[in-house]
């Protein structure tokens, strides 16, 4: 049944999320916007897979497009320049990218790209990142912060790097770090460039706010802020110490939480400038969030607010706050991480096959099957509109009745083989009229019990472990014939054999559901799905769960003809390295099994013509990708 796409962005919610980079062709495909080019015509994503395809690049792959993230730095940065010019703000903006919320050096380098028209910097929050910031150009006025646990070492090498003009910020996390900074100092007879970590003790919603508080994990309350001032001053080091950070919070779902979290960190800074610490940033940490949903509400895994409102929350309280105290306006900084990453990246998999919960049609009942099989069959007889729930009830007890006949004998193989497809083929007639009836709610939420499972060629732990840990929701969207009616509903599997690696929850323009609308699968091609908005975290979190490795990616620029150009491949894991991984030695590997193999030769199990076939089979799988192929 053909359909308007339209309907399909809204039964998706694609109009709702896709913030103007993702939409539905009139072909009935998913397709990308270029941001930076309204008249440039949409490009169709399967039609990117199949030039993929051809150049040797197979699903499942991340996507990265190489625009979106441009974007994004530009709209952050163009809406704090125009907040602070509407407001009369006295100070400019200075954003850090926090390098932990995607670390892959292809995202970085195009970041540092993209902001250095904006003096846009960098965050560390380990020796390894800062390491990472180091390996940057970045503008005069950037700033590299670094936050976290901090040893000598990597001390050392923040405060050494300001012999190359970096504005390298030690933010220090307690009275110890202190102790070390000054160490380190008196060491190198080299100031550094310092800043403090203050607990805020506003509280957060949504679900990160453990990050948030007194209670949180990092940073000093006031009596530590207060005895790190007092050894600054003792050590002639205040002077030093010009930026304050606060954090507060990730994927802040509400506007005022802003505001509230601001305006404490301002008395904070008017405070400790009254100490005579001569503070000249101010870091307000992460919290822009992203509104995966498109719902536009305070919740989990949306956000009230735009990033326009958010960057005049920030602005306006802060330049408030600190007029009121007669101070000269700070720098301000954000370390916005999500919001700048998270809508670059998509995952692109295909459905391999499918477990479906319902039948086309029933077989006949046999003279000797129990008399149950004949009530469960005449179900059939009365199962009209009107009595659905009352033949959906019927359905279900013959056939638990029957299951439990079969544990204990009773019922034989065969009879209860007829009872399962009779059971199907009732529940295919009972979705059919569902569908076209209204106020059937509870219903409709049992059926969901008997969605089909879409099995897919992704693992959730490596790609989507947030999914898998914390419930996070990212949307979903078959790729392709969405100018089709979707006839069946659906959860997704992934190709572990746990079975936590499913997707149970999605996105809909209603709301969300335990199960996607999606096609019965083509009788040629592949049908393709896509998980959005996963440039956040995704990348790296990911695990070896039953050793499936990092998949393709592939980073894209959008062009204005409607095409792309290919920027970047970088092949997914094959087994060899993948094992590598967990210290195996994959040439130790393939001599285990030669030598097993020339054994089996010697004892005649197997035929020495036999052995190029054997070794080559295991080479050819030691090589190849880990995942379906």
């Amino acid at each position: 049944m053909k359909q308007n796409p339209t309907h399909s962005e809204t039964l998706y919610g694609v109009d709702r999320w896709g913030k103007g980079l993702i939409t539905v062709t009139p072909d009935g495909e998913i397709a990308l916007c270029d941001p930076a080019r309204n008249g440039a015509p949409p490009i169709s994503l399967p039609g990117i897979l199949q030039d993929l395809e051809q150049r040797g690049v197979v699903t499942p792959l991340l996507l990265r497009v190489s625009s979106f993230l441009e974007s994004e730095i530009r709209h952050i940065n163009e809406s704090f320049s125009n907040a602070i010019s509407r407001v009369g703000y006295k100070a400019p903006y200075r954003g850090v990218f926090p390098i932990k919320v995607n670390q892959q050096a292809q995202v970085v380098d195009r970041i540092v790209e993209f902001g250095r028209p904006y003096d846009f910097g960098l965050e560390a929050g380990s020796k390894p990142e800062l390491v990472i910031a180091l390996a940057h150009r970045l503008s005069k006025d950037a700033l590299i912060v670094c936050n976290g646990v901090k040893d000598a070492e990597f001390i050392r090498l923040a405060i050494l790097s300001r012999r190359l003009g970096f504005n390298c910020v030690i933010v220090l996390e307690s009275p110890k770090e202190a102790e070390t900074v000054i160490e380190v100092t008196r060491e190198l007879g080299l100031e550094p460039l310092l800043g403090v970590r203050v607990k805020l003790t506003n509280r957060i919603g949504g679900k990160w706010q453990e990050s948030s508080g007194d209670r949180s994990t990092f940073g000093m309350n006031t009596d530590q802020l207060l005895r790190v001032v007092d050894r600054l001053k003792e050590e002639n080091l205040l002077h030093c110490l010009q930026l304050q950070h606060s954090h507060l919070g990730s994927q802040v779902p509400d506007v005022r939480d802003v505001r509230r979290a601001a305006d404490e960190a301002c008395r904070y800074f008017i405070e400790l400038s009254r100490e005579g610490a001569p503070l000249t940033h101010l870091d307000l940490g992460g919290g822009l969030g992203v509104d995966y949903t498109g719902e536009k509400r305070a919740a989990e895994n949306s956000i009230n607010y735009t990033v326009e409102e958010y960057c005049a929350n920030v602005v306006e309280t802060v330049g408030y706050a600190m007029d009121e105290a007669e101070m000269v306006h700070p720098v301000l900084v954000t370390e916005s991480g999500r919001a700048v990453v998270a809508t670059s990246s998509m995952l692109i998999f295909d459905v391999l096959e499918t477990t479906l919960y319902d039948a086309p049609d029933a077989p006949e009942v046999q003279p000797d099957d129990h008399h149950l099989v004949a009530d469960l069959a005449a179900v059939s007889g009365y199962l009209v509109p009107g009595r659905v729930q009352e033949c959906w009830n019927d359905a279900s007890f013959y056939r638990d009745e029957l299951r439990a006949l079969f544990r204990r004998g009773v019922v034989d193989l065969r009879q209860m083989a007829r009872a399962e497809r009779i059971y199907l083929s009732l529940t295919a007639r009972i979705k059919s009229i569902v569908a076209t009836l209204d106020d059937v709610s509870e219903l409709e939420e049992q059926l969901e019990n008997v969605a089909d499972v879409y099995h897919c060629n992704f693992s959730l732990f490596q790609s989507l472990p947030d999914v898998w840990a914390i419930d996070q929701l990212h949307p979903i969207v078959p790729l392709q014939m969405l100018n089709q009616t979707p006839d069946r509903r659906a959860i997704l599997s992934d190709i572990t054999c746990d079975s936590d690696g499913k997707v149970d929850r999605f996105i809909l323009a209603d709301g969300i559901s335990p199960s996607l609308p999606v096609h019965s699968l083509p009788e040629e091609g592949r049908y393709y799905l896509g998980v959005f908005f996963v440039g956040a975290y995704q990348e790296t979190l990911g695990d070896l769960h039953n050793l499936f490795g990092d998949t393709n990616v592939v980073t894209i620029d959008l062009r204005a003809d409607g095409g792309f150009d290919l920027l970047h491949e970088q092949e997914g894991d094959t087994i060899s390295q993948v094992l590598s991984y967990v210290e195996y030695d994959p040439d130790d590997c393939v001599a285990a099994f030669r030598k097993m193999v020339d054994e089996a030769i010697s004892n005649g199990s197997v035929k020495a013509s036999e052995r190029k076939l054997l070794i080559g089979a295991y080479r050819n799988s030691i090589n190849g990708y880990t995942y379906y192929e």
